[in-house]
């Protein structure tokens, strides 16, 4: 077993030593600020990071002025090497990645990557996933927890192999969701969670004293995916309950917003309520209209109740709670 200290000695502010072993070279590769906090982790605990991986800066906004990634940000200001592929078999790309001679390399919300890259380390690659594999395997697995009403979720590290999401669990660790709790809420906790047990799985892969376990075998009836979210997806049906219209509105907020129409215009709804009427009895409105007293409150009829709309927008104005809206709104 290796030991593992907490020793920088004079390896630099970004080191650990163990041991008589060199220390551990790492290599992070991802995008979102949901992977900032990962890496802030990393650095944070010690870790020798020799190179960031993150996505080409990108064209955004008005002037289409190139946008650096949040991972590159942050690698940047903290004097991170950093690398910046168009294509991942590109073999320059490949040269430079082997020259960095890491010993591990630790993917958070990136893209897929080929055998050639994952492969490359002698410790492998470790992913961090949004979900308790191997359910919510997918681009989305936070989005679709909350969507199918899931009361808890957690995050998961996995050593990469060929099939998305499939290998190897090194740890895991799960945490409530909240009945009015969004996705955003949801993803906001996570990456913290989720940078703390990464932290975990390096100095446990470090020291030698994880055991890997296969992910437990399901049935593909037993298992819920996290595919891609399309337009399709958060278009509201209020012909279902109001539960399932809840979930889709918390589950798709704050992006890309779960919408229905209202006077002929796109209407974003970002933050519900359920809301059930006195009597058991089904509402007296048909599902998807409207009712509002102008002032207070604006709610969707479902098949069993009202969806309480708290925060919305509307096609050409700004977010706003349900209130603010109703006094400019002229019907």
């Amino acid at each position: 077993m290796i030991e593992f200290q907490h020793k920088q000695k004079d390896l630099g502010p970004n080191t650990v030593s163990f041991g008589l072993v060199s220390p551990l070279k790492i290599v992070f590769m991802g995008t979102p600020e949901f992977a900032v906090a990962s890496l802030d982790a990393l650095v944070k605990a010690g870790f020798t990071i020799v190179g960031v991986i993150t996505a080409p800066d990108k064209p955004a906004g008005r002037g289409m002025k190139l946008t650096e990634s949040a991972v590159k940000k942050y690698a940047v200001e903290h004097g991170l090497n950093v690398l910046q592929p168009e294509k991942l078999k590109n073999p320059e790309f490949l040269d430079e990645l082997k020259a960095l001679q890491a010993d591990l390399q630790i993917v958070v919300a990136f893209r897929m990557l080929p055998e050639v890259v994952w492969n490359m380390p002698r410790l492998g690659t470790v992913n961090l996933h949004g979900s308790l594999l191997p359910q919510y395997r997918g681009a989305a697995p936070i989005n679709w927890a909350v969507i199918n009403g899931e009361k808890e979720t957690g995050v998961t590290t996995f050593k990469l192999q060929h099939a998305i999401d499939t290998g190897d669990i090194l740890l895991r660790d799960s945490f409530p969701i909240g009945e009015n709790e969004t996705a955003g809420e949801v993803h906001d906790k996570m990456k913290e969670i989720g940078a703390q047990l990464l932290v975990k799985t390096v100095k446990g892969l470090a020291e030698n004293s994880l055991n890997p376990q296969p992910q437990a075998s399901a049935s593909e009836a037993d298992l819920k995916h996290a595919p891609k979210i399309f337009t399709e997806t958060s278009k509201i049906d209020f012909n279902k309950t109001t539960e399932e219209v809840h979930n889709l509105v918390r589950g798709l907020s704050p992006f890309p917003g779960a919408f229905t129409t209202m006077d002929g215009k796109t209407l974003k709804i970002y933050r519900s309520e359920k809301n059930y009427p006195d009597t058991p009895n089904m509402p007296a409105e048909k599902p998807g209209d409207l009712i509002t007293d102008g002032k207070q409150y604006l709610r969707f009829a479902c098949a069993d109740g009202y969806l309480e709309v708290k925060e919305l927008q509307l096609e050409g104005k700004k977010k706003m709670n349900t209130q603010d809206f109703l006094r400019g709104y002229r019907y």
